[in-house]
């Protein structure tokens, strides 16, 4: 269950990861600092005694503002879109010790969006699975709508072919910056709800977040179709909650004799896998087209 409850709040991650890579077609690297953002700015918000909603309403708004940023630099000033997210990936680390005055942040004993949670009538690990489920479904259904609306259509066209879509009258450069903000809005909000389900924020929580979303989308995308915007949601958090189950059962598992120092070894491995399976599964189906004419 907690490996299913992480790969439920890293679905908002993979989400925020599809729209930067897979509609915009830009390479962001900014999550990895989006991430540690939204964690720390809902943590210091909350121990302040700020109401956790609009805790983290702000670290969702901090999230979108560094994903702003990154395509700022990049439409606006020309730097080069990888180079771009990386400036904003490391800044945030500064920011955020700025923000909680130390590396981390404890929020033991503090009320949390997930504290009214807890005292459903049902154990907690399987009430804050259930929540986070419950609001992944809610915002896969509104990210669906947005992509097929006008707007979204433009941002996907921008991705698609931002020289067509300029000759079409669409400003690609705020569509640029729309879509990154909505993505790291995402990533920010998933560090948020991190923080507060382990109830600490840290400033080197976002290392990594990147090569997971990454896992998460190639992942999903590996184990089933794509062809319409609806089934691509859905691959991205399946593929994040396989990646959990994954690395579980990796750790767990006494044959393997694995331990947790060896993780980063692990997600490289499973996105390898991820990556030549798609490669793998066409070749061996046109292999037997070949054979059965």
């Amino acid at each position: 269950m907690g490996a299913i409850e992480t790969g439920l709040l890293f679905g908002l991650v993979a989400l925020g990861v599809y729209i930067s890579f897979r509609i915009l077609d830009f390479p962001d690297l900014t999550v990895d600092g989006s991430f540690p953002l939204g964690a720390a700015l809902s943590a210091s918000a909350i121990v302040a005694g700020i109401n956790p909603w609009l805790a983290t309403a702000l670290a969702i708004g901090g999230g979108a503002l560094a994903g702003a940023l990154t395509a700022w630099l990049n439409v606006r000033l020309k730097i080069l879109h990888l180079l771009a997210s990386i400036l904003v990936m490391i800044a945030p680390y500064s920011v955020n010790l700025r923000i909680m005055g130390k590396p981390n942040v404890a929020l033991l004993g503090e009320t949390t969006l997930l504290t009214p949670v807890e005292n459903w009538a049902m154990p907690y690990y399987f009430s804050i699975p259930l929540a986070f489920a419950l609001l992944l479904v809610v915002i896969m259904g509104l990210l669906c709508l947005f992509l097929k609306s006008e707007i979204g259509l433009s941002m996907r066209a921008t991705g698609s072919n931002s020289r067509m879509a300029r000759a079409q009258g669409i400003a690609t450069g705020w569509m640029t910056i729309l879509g990154m903000a909505l993505a790291n809005a995402l990533v920010a909000l998933a560090g948020a709800l991190f923080a507060q389900s382990q109830g600490s924020a840290d400033v080197t929580m976002g290392v990594g977040v990147i090569v997971i979303g990454l896992a998460a989308v190639i992942g999903g995308e590996a184990i089933m179709s794509t062809r319409t915007v609806v089934l691509a949601v859905i691959a991205c958090v399946l593929g994040a909650i396989l990646y959990r189950l994954a690395i579980a059962f990796a750790l767990n598992a006494d044959f393997i004799g694995l331990k947790a120092q060896d993780l980063n070894l692990i997600t490289a491995l499973l996105v390898t896998v991820a990556i030549v399976l798609p490669g793998l599964r066409k070749s061996w189906f046109g292999k037997r087209q070949g054979a059965n004419p």
